[in-house]
């Protein structure tokens, strides 16, 4: 066999002159690859709050060791309400603030008096595991304005996050990283 100036075609430079075509070809597929991609931005996985049902599995199917995903307080939404269903067990004996009245179980929601009858609820993030028990209890019977939503500045993003493989109402949703909380009380009733 004889390349085209004339001279005899060696293996040696016929693999060479294969391997260079083999190399062009995977760095054009690379750049087609690359250059097929939508320029869109980043997306980030988020708790649709109008779809989450409080399941608990956002506490235990993360891949991190403390999940990601905590309570967020609608304070717009909030009634302040002396009886919050968010915070108060439905049993519980009295309305004060001892442990066993509480419906959270890492004392994570915190209560302040502000006037009679009425009190402001914050979320202690450091103390919230994501369990949705008080998320259940005002969904259920108040206004809904605790809801889950995914920390940002804890998630790891994963590329197939686990809490999204095993949500039951596939309320864990991929949305642009421009708005990467999906807040309750500014979202559109479905």
């Amino acid at each position: 066999m004889k390349n085209n100036k004339g001279e005899k075609l060696t293996r040696r430079a016929a693999v060479a002159w294969l391997l260079r075509g083999g190399t062009a070809a995977v760095i054009a597929g690379i750049v087609a690859k690359v250059s097929a991609r939508p320029s869109g931005e980043r997306l980030v996985w988020q708790i649709d709050p109008r779809k989450c049902i409080q399941c608990g599995r956002c506490e235990t199917a993360c891949v991190l060791q403390h999940t990601a995903v905590r309570c967020v307080h609608g304070i717009e939404m909030c009634g302040y309400c002396k009886l919050c269903f968010g915070y108060f067990k439905p049993d519980a004996p009295r309305l004060d603030e001892a442990a066993e009245n509480q419906i959270c179980p890492t004392g994570a929601l915190v209560r302040k008096f502000i006037e009679p009858p009425y009190f402001e609820y914050m979320v202690d993030k450091e103390l919230c595991t994501g369990c949705g028990l008080c998320v259940k209890g005002c969904t259920n019977f108040g206004n809904g304005s605790l809801y889950l939503q995914v920390c940002h500045d804890l998630c790891v993003n994963c590329n197939t996050c686990r809490i999204s493989e095993v949500c039951p109402s596939g309320a864990f949703v991929q949305v642009p990283e421009s708005e990467a909380y999906l807040l309750k009380e500014k979202l559109p009733r479905t």
